[in-house]
C-alpha cells in the first residue's frame, strides 16, 4: 500500500476526534450514535453553458450533518478536492465550531468540485446561479445558510442571494436575503465579515499571550496559505509588534530573517488572484524547509491534512493556530502535544468567521445596519468568553485545548437532546 492510500481522511480525522471526546466525557451513547452520522448528503450535478457554446456538466455537494441547536450553517468552497467525504468532516467541525462559540447553528459544508482559476467570471456567475438553483429549497434562511470558504468570496454570495431570492413570490424577496451570509456589504453584507476569520485568529493568539503574560511584540510568526485568513491574521499580529518570518501557498515559499510587509505582499498577491510568487520583497526558499523555520508561532490558513506525521517533527514553533479547517491530522497532533506544542484548534481558532456570520444574518433578519466598529467589538467579546471557557476546561480537565473545546461544543448538543427528547 503506498504512503498516500495509507494517509487517513479528514472524515476519518474527525471521528477519531469525536470518538476520543465521547469517551473522555462518557456522551450519552443514543446521543453518541446520533452524531456519528450527517443528516444529509446532497451531490447534484447540473449542466452549464460555456462562454464557447459548449454544455460542461459540473458535480456540486451540500452535506447537512446536525441542526439540533438551528439552521445548517457552513461554507462552500471552488476546489479540484472537493467531494462527499470532505465535505462531511467539514460539515461535522462546523457543527462543533458554532456549538463551541454559542450559536444558534448546526453544521454543514457543501461545493463544487472544479478549480475555478480555469474558468472565467462569467461562466462562474453561470456555474454558481446554476448550483444554487439546483440546491433548491435544500438551503434556506431558516434551514441553511451558506457562506464563503476556499476559493469563493463575497461576490459569489451574492450570486447566490440574488438567484434563490429570484425564486421567491415577489413579497417575500426581501425576506430571504440571509439565505447565505458573507455577502457584499452593498447588499446585506456585515462591515468587516470579510476579517473577522482573520482577526479570530489573531485574537486567539493574543489571548494566549496574555494569559501567559506575554505580548506579541517581537513574536515570530509563519503562515500558510495568503488568502483571506492569512492576511487579515497577518496585519493583525504585525500591528502588534509581531514579524512575519516566511509565508508557503500552492506556488512559492517566502523567507525573509527580518520579516516581511504583509501590506506589500497583499498588493503583489491581489492582482496575481493571491499567488505570493514572483514577490521582489523575499526571496522563495525549498517548500520542504517551511515546517523546519524557527518561529513562535505556526498558522496554517490554507486547506486540511497539511500538518502529518511526515513534517510535525520539523515544527520548532511553541503555538500552533489553526487557520484552516482540520490542518492537522491525529498523527501529527500526538507528535505535537508530546513536544509541549500548545494547538489552538480550528474551532475555536477560526470561528471569527462564522461567528461574523452569526450577526450578518442577524442584521438582515432584524432589518438593522451596523458600524464596523460595533461589529469587531461584537466579535472580541464572543471570542473572549469562548476563549476563556475553553481555557477554564483545558485546567479542570487536564486536557490539550482541543479536546476541552469538542467537550464544550458537544455538551451543549447533548444538553439540547436531553432536554427535548428525539421525536416521536
Amino acid at each position: 500500500m503506498t504512503e498516500e492510500a495509507k494517509k487517513p481522511s479528514m472524515y476519518d480525522n474527525v471521528l477519531q476526534q469525536f470518538n476520543k471526546t465521547a469517551d473522555r466525557m462518557n456522551l450519552n451513547p443514543n446521543i453518541r450514535r446520533i452524531l456519528a452520522i450527517t443528516n444529509n448528503e446532497l451531490i447534484v450535478h447540473f449542466p452549464v453553458k460555456m462562454d464557447n457554446g459548449e454544455v460542461e456538466i459540473f458535480t456540486g455537494y451540500r452535506v447537512q450533518h446536525n441542526n439540533a441547536l438551528g439552521p445548517y450553517k457552513g461554507g462552500l468552497r471552488y476546489h479540484p478536492t472537493v467531494d462527499v467525504e470532505d465535505a462531511k468532516a467539514l460539515a461535522i467541525w462546523m457543527t462543533w465550531k458554532t456549538s463551541l462559540a454559542g450559536l444558534p447553528y448546526g453544521g454543514a459544508k457543501g461545493g463544487i468540485q472544479i478549480d475555478p482559476r480555469n474558468y472565467s467570471l462569467a461562466e462562474l456567475e453561470r456555474i454558481t446561479r446554476r448550483f444554487t438553483y439546483a440546491l433548491g429549497d435544500n438551503i434556506g434562511p431558516e434551514l441553511d445558510i451558506p457562506a464563503p470558504d476556499v476559493n469563493t468570496n463575497a461576490q459569489t454570495m451574492a450570486w447566490i442571494a440574488d438567484t434563490y431570492m429570484s425564486t421567491k413570490a415577489p413579497g417575500e424577496r426581501s425576506q430571504n436575503q440571509h439565505v447565505v451570509t458573507g455577502k457584499p456589504v452593498g447588499t446585506g453584507g456585515l462591515e468587516g465579515r470579510d476579517r473577522a476569520t482573520g482577526f479570530g485568529v489573531y485574537l486567539n493568539i493574543r489571548l494566549l499571550h496574555e494569559s501567559r503574560g506575554e505580548t506579541l511584540e517581537g513574536k515570530k510568526f509563519i503562515v500558510q496559505g495568503f488568502g483571506n485568513v492569512g492576511y487579515w491574521a497577518s496585519k493583525f499580529l504585525t500591528r502588534d509588534g509581531a514579524i512575519m518570518l516566511s509565508v508557503q501557498d500552492a506556488h512559492a515559499t517566502l523567507y525573509k530573517e527580518d520579516g516581511i510587509s504583509v501590506d506589500d505582499l497583499y498588493e503583489h498577491s491581489k492582482p496575481r488572484k493571491g499567488s505570493i510568487q514572483g514577490f521582489d520583497g523575499a526571496p522563495e526558499i525549498d517548500p520542504a524547509d517551511f515546517w523546519g523555520i524557527e518561529c513562535d508561532i505556526l498558522i496554517p490558513a490554507a486547506l486540511g491534512n497539511q500538518i502529518t506525521a511526515s513534517n510535525a517533527d520539523q515544527i520548532k514553533a511553541r503555538i500552533v493556530a489553526e487557520g484552516a479547517n482540520g490542518p492537522t491530522d491525529n498523527a501529527g497532533e500526538k507528535i505535537l502535544l508530546d513536544k509541549g506544542i500548545t494547538i489552538i484548534p480550528d474551532i475555536l481558532c477560526n470561528s471569527g468567521g462564522v461567528i461574523g456570520s452569526y450577526f450578518e444574518w442577524l442584521q438582515n433578519r432584524n432589518g438593522e445596519l451596523w458600524q464596523l466598529d460595533e461589529v469587531m467589538a461584537k466579535i472580541e467579546k464572543k471570542i473572549t468568553e469562548v476563549f476563556h471557557k475553553v481555557e477554564n476546561k483545558v485546567s479542570e480537565e487536564q486536557v490539550d485545548w482541543r479536546t476541552a473545546a469538542y467537550m464544550l461544543a458537544i455538551g451543549r448538543i447533548e444538553t439540547a437532546y436531553i432536554q427535548r427528547g428525539i421525536f416521536p
